[in-house]
């Protein structure tokens, strides 16, 4: 059953652009060319989005294949599928890649066995915050959101994994 998702380049130097867009054709086995535009919050950096149609997992080959680059900030979005959660993935440089379960309104679950352990493993109302806002993703989202509203109103281009 095909799934769609989006693919968020925030930032990346002009000299990996190419690169990025070879990384995303080899996932979806389709020749890819990225509208780049200037990301003002980041100035000398380009950014760039895509739509995206394939099969479920598509999304973390997608982010497998983009956090080769550790300087490049991005996000990659699944949409739930027939019997599969949806999936959100950003990257951040010098915090890596977070990976979340996301519901049909684009929010982060978190499952009841990890609250089970966050819930257990959290000693003071403190460390049970800081655990669920990591769990969350809440330090990927804040670096992130400048780099969002950056990108308002920017080109999309329309993708389709074959095969």
């Amino acid at each position: 059953m095909p799934t769609c998702g989006v693919v968020y380049v925030h930032s990346t130097p002009l000299a990996v652009c190419q690169h990025v867009e070879w990384a995303i054709a080899r996932v979806l086995t389709a020749p890819v060319t990225l509208h780049w535009t200037a990301q003002p919050v980041d100035p000398g950096m380009r950014r760039a989005e895509c739509s995206w149609t394939g099969r479920a997992g598509t999304g973390a080959e997608l982010a497998a294949a983009l956090r080769q680059w550790p300087m490049i900030r991005f996000e990659v979005t699944e949409e739930p599928s027939p019997g599969v959660d949806g999936e959100r993935f950003m990257h951040v440089p010098g915090r890596g890649l977070f990976h979340g379960i996301m519901g049909a309104s684009g929010d982060i679950q978190i499952g009841e066995d990890r609250l089970r352990a966050i819930m257990a493993s959290a000693r003071a109302p403190e460390a049970l915050s800081h655990a669920l806002e990591k769990a969350l993703g809440t330090a990927w989202d804040a670096e992130l959101e400048p780099y969002r509203y950056a990108g308002d109103g920017a080109p999309v281009t329309l993708l389709t994994r074959v095969g």
